[in-house]
């Protein structure tokens, strides 16, 4: 038979109200009667149901994460090493993470997520691109929020962000140090402020090199992220007759696919052309040359907005903050290195 609350008060010789004290972390019981209730709970390896804690602290335990489908996939597994990183760091303050995907089209009237409906969660954590409807309904609900890898354009809100700005630095100029002065910039969405400021870095490095921005050699007009959209960016570059040496892709998944455009028109990496990517996804490792990359610790990006998320909610209060983490270039045969 299972444990209850009530063998624990029992045991412990208190009532049960004092076990919920010490279950919930509340302050008024003494630390003796604090140290005897634990030791008993241990002793006696009870587990409290998730239900009646809620009932007692008017809390969930539940941590609802939200990304958009086109953002969780196999193709493109950033969010998903991101998605882990919560799970990982949720479990060290014993909450549980609800994932769900939204649709790219949300409509606020067919698609608000369940566990928001259901008020079945006690924070929210929103990965890449959401819908600005979205954020403005959770907003009006004043559940806590963290955005990771996107900054809203209006609104207070708290961020875990990447230094995007300076790994696309680093990246172009390690091209330019490699003796390129003709590198092209694929993707993606410029309306992503993360992609706006890879692309901003990418010029800069060249401003700063003394090589004019030719806008034939950028190609991000169009939502790029994926595959096939590096892919066919690349081949396009080749059916233009756009001269180049090297190439920068906003992220691996398109420089993946720039690679296989280059293989299929008979151009050797890094010979002829030089790809660098961003983002370091398992798959750069899998493939011919090894792609040159920075190195985004997306783990790390999970587990900073979890413990901003669970600040906000054990204070009670919404807390406007941005933090950025640092990035890392990794340098492979892809640049014609090692």
């Amino acid at each position: 038979m299972a444990v209850t609350i009530k063998d624990v008060a029992s045991r412990a010789g208190v009532s049960l109200s004092t076990v919920s004290l010490v279950l919930n972390n509340k302050h008024n019981v003494s630390e003796e009667t604090r140290l005897k209730v634990q030791q008993t709970i241990d002793e006696l390896k009870y587990h409290p149901r998730r239900v009646a804690r809620g009932l007692a602290s008017k809390t969930t335990g539940n941590i609802g994460f939200i990304v958009t489908e086109n953002h969780f996939s196999r193709a493109e597994p950033f969010y998903t090493k991101v998605f882990l990183g919560t799970e990982f760091e949720a479990r060290q303050h014993d909450y549980y993470v609800l994932l769900t995907t939204v649709k790219k089209s949300f409509r606020r009237s067919q698609h608000i997520p369940r566990f928001l409906l259901e008020k079945n969660v006690d924070g929210v954590i929103l990965a890449g691109t959401i819908p600005t409807s979205l954020i403005d309904y959770i907003r009006e609900t004043d559940l806590p929020f963290v955005m990771v890898d996107y900054l809203p354009k209006s609104g207070p809100c708290s961020a875990v962000l990447i230094d995007n700005f300076e790994g696309a630095y680093r990246a172009v100029t390690h091209l330019i140090e490699k003796g390129h002065n003709r590198i092209t910039y694929v993707g993606g969405d410029i309306e992503h402020p993360s992609f706006n400021e890879r692309l901003n870095g990418y010029k800069k490095a060249l401003l700063d090199s003394g090589i004019p921005m030719e806008n034939e050699l950028i190609m991000a007009s169009e939502p790029y992220t994926a595959f096939q959209d590096g892919y066919r960016a690349m081949c396009k570059f080749i059916e233009n007759g756009v001269t180049f040496t090297a190439l920068f892709a906003g992220n691996d998944a398109m420089a993946q696919g720039c690679l296989q455009c280059l293989r299929e028109h008979e151009i050797e990496v890094p010979n002829e052309v030089a790809v660098v990517g961003f983002d370091d996804i398992e798959s750069d490792l899998q493939i011919e040359p090894h792609i040159t990359t920075v190195r985004v610790d997306k783990e790390e990006l999970g587990a900073v907005s979890v413990r901003r998320l669970v600040e906000m909610i054990d204070n009670g209060q919404f807390i406007q903050s941005k933090t950025v983490l640092p990035v890392e270039l990794i340098i492979r045969r892809s640049t014609g290195d090692h």
